[in-house]
């Protein structure tokens, strides 16, 4: 069984957006208004920052100051870019 990274899983912006969808969603429906329902959301999303943080600075503490970022060292596929060349002199044939 795999373990569930709740520190990853808590500080997800998509899930917290997920959240306020709902719950502004659901006190309309219950017949709140929306600036209510708009308060609530953005207390909820300052509340998930400030739990963030606090996630991410406790995980930061506990690694010793060192977080492991994966790197993709694989190169994108794009097109090598084409030189310059200016135009030599040489091609000007009006003389």
């Amino acid at each position: 069984m795999n373990k569930i990274d709740w520190v990853r899983k808590l500080t997800s912006r998509k899930l917290w957006m997920a959240v306020v969808g709902f719950v502004t969603g659901l006190l309309i429906y219950l017949g709140q208004s929306a600036e209510q329902a708009e308060k609530l959301g953005a207390l909820i999303l300052s509340a998930a920052s400030v739990l963030a943080y606090i996630l991410g600075e406790g995980l930061a503490d506990s690694s010793g100051g060192w977080i492991e970022v994966p790197v993709d060292d694989e190169p994108e596929d794009e097109p090598a870019p084409v030189p310059y060349v200016p135009p030599s002199d040489d091609a000007d044939d009006g003389k």
